[in-house]
């Protein structure tokens, strides 16, 4: 490719060292669909004559129609495909996929092939089909959280009122309801949902035509190209464009998110699952045994995912590290961009899709959840609280509730055994209506917008659904809006797609 400058062949380990083929080739379809795009543009502006054009088109489909050959063969799926066999054992001399893809064109089409880069540099094609690869991810990446919401709003209706203690420092503190412990999960991955949605309106903008790092010397039509690929606005600095990895970081920096509530949810999964506890029973699909001890139920899954969230901020903290010092405008350590974001995306689709299967394969145990719901005196505060009420300043009524659970501790018994003349002897604002208080009262007593009333709850869940649904319609929305390979190849030359 720049044989007219550098003389004689790299050595073997520069070529293997340098080469990004390995990992980049799942770049094809952007780069195919930013190559038909830039000639269609270049046709129109009459710097590609209709023959070359439409050649290179050609071209370019015979090339997708082999590879689609290839991937029906050997079947791939989603956004993690293994390497086509096209691509396993690829000689790293073609360095990466943009060079390949030119390369098999020339073998098609001959000269027509050559004159496909006028007007563009691997600088602006890579930094195209890395934003596109970026716009298909996020959508999947949502549409995975939203897959995760709708099991967790599954198992909070199929809890319905269960209640359960809640915890602070880990120690049982009040009662809540099951299902709004459930739905502060939902509230977490509705964050990174629009965290990621955010993150695309910045990843949306199309660099092409930005050249090496300059523009180009071309009567080039972008805004053109930009339409053709979905992109909703072009970028205003060519050096910027084809240096700026911002988002990247930004899609990285929701995934260590997205990754960290996953690891919150799956450390309780954890820790309900055990004999301890016994909140919940998670389903035999995502669960193992021991080789050793027969009666092991182990919850791998919720494990691994807790696990694997290290690899997700390790990749943001090596890609803000790659772009530490820089000098504008590209350099090649901008390679290593693409297997971070890579194994991030494929780590955390994988994931989220695990743990929406595990979740609706949970079944939560909820009389052993009610049993020990008013355990710990949980229901203290609500002590506490009935003294206030009666006038009482709430400090003055914290000691005195404080000394009763030292009382309770003494004897034995919990704050719902104490009988209104116990109650008393602390304190004569006590009436009847405080003695034995339940759970399930104390729980309801939180009858406030945000609080665990079995109301707010019911509220809650329903609110919930109804963003899950708009969040959803909106991602299928966005993904109308994206180009294909059929519709950038299928249309004549002198026609617009």
């Amino acid at each position: 490719m720049w044989g007219g400058r550098i003389e004689g062949s790299a050595s073997r380990r520069a070529e293997v060292f340098g080469a990004s083929i390995g990992f980049d080739h799942r770049l094809w379809p952007y780069d195919v669909m930013g190559s038909a795009a830039h000639c269609r543009m270049l046709a129109r502006q009459r710097i590609l004559s209709q023959d070359d054009a439409r050649q290179i088109i050609d071209g370019l489909s015979a090339i997708v129609a082999k590879l689609q050959q290839v991937a029906e063969a050997a079947p791939v799926a989603g956004l993690r495909p293994p390497p086509l066999p096209v691509f396993r054992d690829i000689d790293p001399a073609w360095e990466d996929i943009h060079t390949w893809i030119e390369d098999q064109l020339r073998q098609r089409v001959g000269d027509a092939a050559s004159r496909l880069h006028t007007a563009r540099s691997r600088n602006d094609q890579v930094a195209t089909d890395l934003r596109m690869f970026c716009r298909e991810a996020i959508l999947a990446e949502a549409e995975a959280l939203i897959a995760v919401e709708r099991a967790l709003l599954g198992l909070a209706e199929t809890a319905d009122d269960a209640v359960m203690p809640g915890y602070t420092h880990l120690q049982r503190a009040q009662p809540i309801l099951f299902g709004h412990h459930l739905l502060a999960y939902v509230e977490m991955f509705q964050r990174d949902a629009a965290r990621l949605l955010d993150c695309y309106a910045r990843t949306d903008v199309m660099p092409l035509g930005s050249g090496a790092l300059a523009g180009v010397p071309y009567s080039i039509d972008r805004t053109e190209t930009a339409r053709l690929l979905g992109f909703a606005e072009i970028s205003r600095n060519s050096i910027d464009a084809v240096s700026d990895r911002d988002f990247v970081v930004e899609q990285l920096a929701a995934l260590a998110l997205v990754g960290a509530h996953l690891s919150r949810l799956a450390e309780e999964l954890v820790v309900w699952s055990t004999a301890e506890f016994r909140f919940v029973e998670i389903g035999d699909a995502h669960s193992t045994g021991s080789s050793i001890m027969p009666q092991k139920r182990n919850p791998d899954m919720a494990e691994l995912i807790r696990g694997k969230t290290g690899r997700l901020y390790g990749h943001l903290m090596a890609m803000l590290t790659t772009l530490k010092g820089l000098p504008l405008a590209y350099n090649k350590d901008l390679q290593e961009d693409k297997e971070a974001l890579f194994d991030a995306v494929d780590t955390a689709v994988a994931c989220l899709e695990i743990t929406a299967e595990m979740i609706e394969g949970t079944r939560p145990l909820v009389d052993r959840m009610a049993d020990v719901a008013g355990g710990g005196f949980s229901t203290a505060t609500d002590y506490a609280d009935y003294l206030a009420k009666k006038g009482l300043p709430f400090r003055e009524a914290h000691q005195i509730i404080g000394a009763l659970v030292r009382t309770c501790e003494a004897r034995g018994c919990d704050l719902s055994d104490l009988t209104l003349e116990d109650l008393k002897t602390a304190s004569e604002l006590f009436g009847p209506d405080i003695v034995g208080l339940t759970p399930v009262a104390v729980a309801a007593a939180r009858d406030v917008p945000g609080g665990t009333a079995p109301s707010r709850v019911t509220a809650a869940r329903a609110e919930s659904a109804a963003r899950v649904t708009a969040l959803a319609e909106d991602v299928a929305r966005r993904r109308t809006q994206l180009p294909t390979l059929d519709h950038l190849l299928s249309a004549p030359v002198d026609a617009a797609p």
